[in-house]
This record gives structure tokens, C-alpha cells and sequence, in this order.
């Protein structure tokens, strides 16, 4: 028998040693008190290749082309709000984070191996990932991770690499709990700025003389030494200590267990985050050209972005079903968070100018390059998750103490189970309102290209929306709508602006799966709409189809399949290397291409291995294969890679 595991996004088979006592099994934990709700544990080996490209990390997904780079995703319900350390958005796909964050009890010590691996000597991709678990007994466990991802990029001047590591350790006790873990990532990526001229992919004949193909290496770009490095980590401890009465049960004549019933749990959660990010261009030529504004140097930008936030939270809670009446359970909490920003352009007087630019005046005269905050919040928790037929949790915080004073945030969803046709169908609803204060760093920010010092008011949203799951049909159907109110977005000069009005979304998403016999058909369509393009651009269509057969040769088991990404064109929006953040522009329309993979996906005993031909379509559906301008997906590409495990 197998026990797996799945460790950011990335899953691993994990061998079992006969027999095993009890089955393995996963959770996560829920903000703001550390609630622990089930977690899948990943035993698939289908569509393990299509992790390790890119442009699949939606079926909408704006990149810079390479792995491990700078990504947006353009499905607007799958997008998270920016953050308050902005520079760390654009690369979430690649770095851990509070909701990738699992803890696994699998009774048996495990380490895990996966290596994916892709192109030639000029253009490779690599990433190696080891994962360790064990349990110490069956209340105590511990875990590390290491992730090491390098990859040159099919394109010139776009080299990325990223370093994390990472441990756990949970325990649960009969009264007391604890989960915790801590990770460090570092990641470096090259930007090139786009392509000097699409024309190279759309017609390299205008451009090059006749010639019709072209090397994507050989390709200019518009920078050729700038560099992003983001740093950041994480700490978090969740403890909790229940309180109650014991219930004896007579097992037989001579044996009474006596099981503690949890009435009350007293919680306290720490989470410590940090980030600090660093730009630099030191080609002068391209320093002066590439950007409209220089303020401190014209021959060298170095740029630095600093952030910090301790937050603590206590409360107490009434436990669900301490007895019959007591069908949810009930939480207070108080928040209280300590955040420190700083920024420094360490650009020095310029010794070398061979070209006489004059340095462009600031446009703000009293420049705020660090502050501290204390931020205090109250709130409440409602939830029901042991019913079988209803389950629902509403949660309410307000700010009360420093720029989270007048802050509110509301959120709750219902699900409930339907038994129809001898199966279930699963019916839910959710609901959010926020009115939430601008990121400090979009309030103000000081670098030698870019400088702002903004007053923006708070955001305000409402979304609702519902999902309907018909497992006999293999049907999934959700649909939602948002209203927000002083949206922020970057407008087309790179700065940060603050819509006055409101921008409604409404968007609707169909899975839909075939299957008969081996034959697999899984399809997912969202329909999107913004009612205000210029500040919330959006692709109305996109698109997620996989075919494939799935069957055993012997004891091997085989998946072999087509897979493609769509999205109708859409008002694109682009990427800005000084500040790490996707803006709105005005340029053509992009889109309308179909980005396909075909793979083969295969399991033997205790490992997964993948053979995979990315974009294989590239020349056959036209040349036109861009997610934003100057950015083209990248070209046609042959990948592998395997993952093991070993049983200690």
C-alpha cells in the first residue's frame, strides 16, 4: 500500500513498509486562529509533466517566458490582491507561502526525490526537490524541504534561479497542539525587457533580411544587465490548549477508555514574515534610454526594498460538538501586528557620463523611505465543520488601531450535500466584503527611476458567488460576481493610480470531464467580464482542454495526452522590471493562440517519470504567440524528469 505526499504544489510518491497501521493523511491550517481542515494527499501521476511549464499555470497566464520568472494571472477570481510586500507577487507561483503550507502524518520516515530537467546546454531548466517526513510517534512529526530551481531561459538575458528551504513540526496532543514551520527562499531572475521588436517572432523575414527563422536566443532584448533578487521567509507557530470534560466508554467487561471532550481552546498564533528585494541595471546606455525618468544616476540603478511584520494573535474559542446542542463553534480573537517598510537607491555620483543626460527633478519633495506601524484588530469566528448534510463559517474583523483603523473584512460560504441519483451533489456559496487601506508601497516608494508619494483611499469590495458540483456527470459550475470600489492598478506610465469609481466583474467557470473507457476529456471554460478595461483588463474567454488515454503496459502505468491553454485577446497589460509590477497599457490587443503540450506521464512501483514536448504546436497555429507585448511564450522544447522515493 502507498502513502504519498504533496509538498508545494509538487507531489511525490511515497513508499509504505507492510503493514501499515493506520492510513496517512494531510491538513492545513485556516487564518486567523489556526483552524485545521483536511487536506488532499496528491497519489496521482496524471498530468505530473504540465507542473514544470510555465505557461500552465493558468489557462490565462501573462509571463516573461521563463521558469521560475515573473508571472500574472489574467483569471481575475484566481488572482490575489497585492500585498504588502508587493515585489513577491509577481513570483508566488515559485516561493512558499501560508496556504501552500501542508502537514502530513505518515507514520512511516520517508525521503523524497524529484528532479524535472529541460533543453540544451544554452537554454536548460532544472529543478530539484528533496522532501523529508517522519513521525516520532503518532502525535509528533517532523518534516524539511529543499527546492533548487535554475533555468537559463529559452530566450537571451532572462536567467532565473531559486533557492528555498524550509522544516515542520506538529503536535497533537490530547489537550495541547502545535503546528509550526519556517522557510527561506532567494530567487534571482535576469529581465530583459521584452524583445527589442515581436516582428523577430511574427515575421523574422522584415527584420532580418529575408531569412525566415531565427534563433530565440539570438533574439535582442531591450536590457541586457538587469536583475531582480527577492529574499523572504516565514515563521509560524499555531498552539493551541483545550480544555473539557472526560467520557468513559465501556469497550468490554474489564476495559473503560476515558476520551477527553474538548469544550474550550485558548489559541495563540505567531507569524513572522520578512522581504527584501534589490534591482540593478548597470548598463548605463540602456539605463538612460529604457526608462522615461532617472533621479539619481543615469549610469547605474540599485535599488532596495525592505519589509518586516511581526504579528501575534490570541482568542478563545467554544468547540463544536461538545455535545448535541452545540452545532458550531464559536471564536473571538484579537490581532495585534508590528510592520517595518524601508527603501534606499544606493545609485553614487555618476564618474563616467559620456553622454550628457540631465538627471530629471523629483517629482515629490518630502520623500518617506521607511516607517514602523502597530496595527490592532478584533474579530469573530463562526463555524459548522462536522455536519454531513450543512456546513458554513463566517468571519469578521474590523481594524482599530493604525492604518488598519476603519478597516473591515467579512467572509463566510455555506456548502451543503445533496444525496441524488444514488451519488451526492455538492451545492456551495460564498461571500466577501472588504474595505481594506492601500499597500504601504504603493503609498510611497523612492528608486532612481520611479518616485511617488500617494494618498489613496480604501478599497472596497463585495463579491458573491456559488459553486454546484455533479459528480455523476463529472460537471462542475461556478459562477461570481465582484463590485470594487477605488481599485488600484498601474497605469500605462508605470505608476500607481486609484480608480474613483467602481468596476463590476462577473465571471463563470465550467469543468466539465468526459471519460469513457481509457479515453479522458477534461475541459475548463471561464467566461469573464470587467465593466472598466482600462483599469481591470481582462480576456473574456480562456481555456483548459486535456485529452489523453490512460492504460498499463505490465505493471506500468501510462498516461498519454494532449494538452492546451487559450484565451481570447484582451487589452494586455505588460511587465515593469524597476518595480516588479504587471501595468495596464495601451498597445495591441493580445491573445488568441493556443499554447499545446504533448505528454507522457508514467508510474513504475515507486517512481513517477514524465517525457514531455512543450508548445509542440509552435509554427503549426500561427506565429502570433504572445501573453503580453515584447513577451513570447516560449518556443518548442523537450522536457523530462522522475521522482522517487525512499523508505527509511
Amino acid at each position: 500500500m502507498a502513502a504519498f505526499v504533496a509538498v508545494m504544489g509538487f507531489a511525490f510518491p511515497a513508499a509504505a513498509k507492510m503493514p501499515v497501521l493506520e492510513p496517512s493523511y494531510a491538513w492545513k491550517l485556516l487564518p486567523p486562529l489556526g483552524l485545521r481542515e483536511p487536506a488532499t494527499i496528491d497519489t496521482l501521476y496524471t498530468d505530473y509533466s504540465l507542473r514544470f511549464v510555465p505557461q500552465t499555470v493558468s489557462p490565462a497566464y501573462a509571463a516573461t517566458g521563463n521558469y521560475c520568472a515573473e508571472g500574472y494571472n489574467l483569471i481575475y477570481f484566481d488572482r490575489k490582491p497585492i500585498s504588502d510586500f508587493m515585489f513577491a507577487d509577481p513570483i508566488a507561483r515559485w516561493v512558499p507561502s501560508e496556504e501552500k503550507m501542508k502537514f502530513y502524518n505518515t507514520r512511516i520516515p520517508m525521503t523524497l526525490l524529484g528532479y524535472s530537467f529541460g533543453g540544451g546546454k544554452e537554454n536548460s531548466q532544472d529543478d530539484l526537490s528533496v522532501v523529508f517526513s517522519a513521525n516520532a510517534n503518532k502525535r509528533l512529526q517532523i518534516g524539511a524541504l529543499f527546492d533548487y530551481l535554475y533555468s537559463k531561459g529559452m530566450y537571451a538575458n532572462q536567467a532565473a534561479k531559486d533557492f528555498t528551504w524550509g522544516a515542520s513540526g506538529s503536535y497533537i496532543g490530547e489537550r495541547f497542539e502545535a503546528q509550526a514551520y519556517g522557510y527561506h527562499y532567494a530567487l534571482t531572475v535576469q529581465d530583459n525587457g521584452g524583445i527589442t521588436d515581436d516582428l523577430y517572432i511574427t515575421d523574422p523575414a522584415v527584420v532580418q533580411g529575408g531569412q525566415n527563422s531565427v534563433e530565440a536566443k539570438q533574439i535582442p532584448t531591450n536590457l541586457t544587465a538587469a536583475q531582480n533578487r527577492v529574499t523572504g521567509g516565514e515563521f509560524y507557530l499555531n498552539s493551541r490548549y483545550k480544555v473539557g470534560f472526560y467520557k468513559e466508554e465501556q469497550i468490554d467487561d474489564t476495559t473503560t477508555v476515558r476520551t477527553l471532550v474538548p469544550v474550550t481552546s485558548f489559541i495563540w498564533t505567531i507569524k513572522y514574515r520578512e522581504g527584501r528585494r534589490r534591482f540593478k541595471n548597470n548598463n548605463a546606455e540602456q539605463n538612460r534610454s529604457f526608462w522615461d525618468n532617472t533621479y539619481f544616476n543615469p549610469d547605474l540603478t540599485n535599488d532596495q526594498q525592505k519589509f518586516w511584520s511581526l504579528r501575534n494573535t490570541l482568542g478563545i474559542s467554544l468547540l463544536e460538538g461538545f455535545n448535541k446542542y452545540a452545532k458550531a463553534g464559536l471564536s473571538a480573537y484579537v490581532t495585534h501586528e508590528i510592520r517595518r517598510y524601508g527603501m534606499d537607491t544606493q545609485a553614487m555620483e555618476p564618474t563616467d557620463t559620456p553622454l550628457e543626460i540631465p538627471l530629471n527633478p523629483s517629482p515629490v519633495t518630502d520623500i518617506r523611505d521607511h516607517e514602523k506601524q502597530n496595527l490592532l484588530w478584533a474579530g469573530a469566528q463562526l463555524t459548522k465543520q462536522q455536519g454531513r448534510i450543512l456546513n458554513y463559517d463566517v468571519t469578521a474583523e474590523i481594524g482599530l488601531v493604525g492604518p488598519a483603523a476603519g478597516e473591515i473584512k467579512v467572509d463566510g460560504g455555506i456548502t451543503t450535500r445533496i444525496p441524488l441519483l444514488g451519488d451526492t451533489v455538492n451545492i456551495s456559496a460564498d461571500g466577501k466584503f472588504t474595505n481594506l487601506a492601500a499597500p504601504w508601497f504603493m503609498q510611497h516608494y523612492l528608486s532612481n527611476h520611479f518616485i511617488w508619494n500617494n494618498d489613496f483611499s480604501k478599497t472596497r469590495a463585495f463579491r458573491a458567488g456559488g459553486e454546484i458540483t455533479i459528480p455523476w456527470t463529472w460537471t462542475r459550475l461556478s459562477a461570481g460576481v465582484e463590485n470594487i470600489q477605488n481599485a488600484l492598478y498601474f497605469d500605462s506610465s508605470s505608476l500607481p493610480r486609484q480608480h474613483s469609481g467602481s468596476v463590476q466583474i462577473f465571471s463563470a467557470t465550467l469543468r466539465q470531464d468526459l471519460h469513457a473507457g481509457c479515453f479522458h476529456w477534461e475541459n475548463r471554460i471561464t467566461y469573464q467580464t470587467s465593466s472598466n478595461q482600462d483599469v481591470i483588463p481582462l480576456p473574456q474567454l480562456a481555456v483548459n482542454s486535456n485529452m489523453y488515454v490512460t492504460f498499463r503496459v505490465a505493471t506500468l502505468r501510462i498516461q498519454f495526452g494532449l494538452d492546451c491553454d487559450y484565451f481570447t485577446r484582451y487589452k494586455p497589460v505588460t511587465y515593469q522590471p524597476a518595480t516588479m509590477q504587471f501595468i495596464n497599457t495601451d498597445g495591441p490587443w493580445i491573445g488568441n493562440y493556443p499554447f499545446m503540450n504533448l505528454y507522457v506521464n508514467c508510474r513504475l512501483s515507486k517512481t513517477r517519470f514524465y517525457l514531455m514536448m512543450s508548445h509542440v504546436n509552435q509554427g503549426l497555429t500561427g506565429d502570433n504567440y504572445f501573453s503580453m507585448p515584447h513577451y513570447p511564450m516560449n518556443p518548442r522544447r523537450f522536457q523530462l524528469g522522475f521522482s522517487v522515493d525512499f523508505a527509511n
